[in-house]
This record gives structure tokens, sequence and C-alpha cells, in this order.
């Protein structure tokens, strides 16, 4: 009789053991919680429990990727566009990622898409097609103000895409070929007004020296002899001072 319970008892024992034994990987915690209060966190590796009286909650403490969907906004300039978004964020506490808020997987993703329709609705729609990394970095930081206190932390927020309307799209097509044209005229103007300061210049050295307008000439002509099929009739000869003084213009 008594060594039935001896075995009896060995044997309790052995499913005590057994039923207090928990194991957690190396990115999983246990939130340990002794008749209703938090105890403690456990993990990873193999750690211990009573059984009946701890209840544990496992918390994955690697990076989650959530996915925003696609929020329609109104642009401080009164346009509508659809935006969606991803987030990178991981649990820092899995204390206070399970006593402080009832499900932080979903509260992280509605104060998401509340963040992103707010700071993209403060801004016009030329901010946000041209300023895209200031605005992540934005709504990263107010993020991060709400999921603190809850033990997440946001690591990248990233814009992933604005769907404008056809008739924006149309709107900013306009836009871009006329900034385009306008350029290509500033640019034709400017060449234009270097070439006149430059024929004002030369002009000026033409008054001042005679013989290098007499010069050019000759050079015209040269470059016009080229064409065989070409009959050049120039104006009438010069006095003979004239002549000598080109002459020793060309030796020089």
């Amino acid at each position: 009789m008594i060594s039935f319970w001896k075995i009896g008892f060995a044997f309790l024992t052995a499913v005590f053991m057994l039923s207090s034994i928990r194991i957690n990987r190396q990115y999983v915690r246990s939130v340990v919680f002794r008749f209703g209060r938090l105890k403690g966190v456990k993990g990873p590796g193999i750690f211990w429990i009573i059984p009946v009286v701890d209840q544990i909650v496992r918390v994955d403490l690697r990076t989650r990727q959530l996915d925003v969907p696609k929020q329609t906004i109104i642009t401080r300039d009164n346009i509508s566009v659809d935006v969606d978004a991803v987030i990178y964020y991981h649990v820092i506490d899995p204390a206070q990622a399970v006593v402080e808020v009832e499900d932080y997987e979903g509260a992280t993703a509605l104060i998401a898409q509340t963040m992103l329709r707010d700071v993209l609705g403060q801004n016009e729609l030329d901010s946000i097609l041209s300023d895209r990394e200031v605005l992540n970095q934005k709504i990263q930081a107010l993020l991060e103000t709400v999921t603190a206190p809850w033990g997440i932390r946001v690591e990248i927020v990233t814009i992933r895409d604005i769907a404008l309307p056809e008739n924006m799209l149309r709107a900013i097509a306009r836009q871009a070929e006329a900034e385009r044209e306008r350029r290509a005229r500033v640019i034709l103007a400017d060449g234009e007004f270097q070439a006149s300061q430059r024929m004002s210049d030369a002009a000026k050295i033409y008054e001042t020296t005679p013989a290098a307008l007499k010069l050019r000439e000759f050079q015209t002509l040269s470059e016009i002899a080229k064409e065989r099929n070409l009959i050049v009739v120039t104006g009438g000869t010069d006095s003979t001072g004239a002549m000598i003084g080109c002459a020793k213009a060309l030796d020089r």
C-alpha cells in the first residue's frame, strides 16, 4: 500500500512538473499573470510557471508590417486623392502591449489610418507629391507619441501610392507641358540676348578697326567661294591706301 502511494505521488509530481514547463523561442516573450496580477515577463528559452494559478500571454517581438488600406483624403487645396501606406513596427515592452491596450495590432492600424488622413489633409497636393519623405517622418513621429505608452516602436512609415482623379492627371499634364514650353522660350530668349550682346561688341570693334571689318569681308568671300556654282559680285574697289592697309593687316 505504501509503495502504491509513493508511485501515485511520484506520478502526480511528474505531471505537475511537466505541466509547469514552458519554452519560448528567441523572438517570443510570455507575460505572466498570477491570480490576475502581472507577475513579470518570461523568456526566451525554458521557464517555469505554477499550473492553474499562472496564466501567460505570448507576444511576438519581431518586426511586423502593417498595410494601411487606401484612404480617401481631401487635401488643403480641396483635391480628393486616394493614398495608402505601409508601416513597420515591433513590440519593445510586452507587458505594456498586453496591459495598456486590448488589441495593440488593431489599435496601431486604426491610429495609423487616422494619422495618415490628418497629416496629409493639412498639406496641399504639390507638397504631398514632392515632400513625401518629410511627410513620412512626420507621420512616424506622431505615431510614436501615441504607441510609445503601449510598448510599441514604429520603425518605418512609407506612403506607397497616391492615386489622383483623371481630371487632375490631365491638369498636371497640361501644367507640365506649359512649364516645359516656358523653359524653352526662356532659354531661346536668353540665347538671343547673349548673341545680340556679342554682335554689339563685334560692331564696336569693327567701328574702331576698319581693317578688321575688311578681313571679315574677305573671310566671308572665301567661304562663299567654296560653292562652285555661285557668282559673287563685290562692290567697287577701294582706294589704294585702303588696299595697302588691308594687305598689311593680312601680313600681321
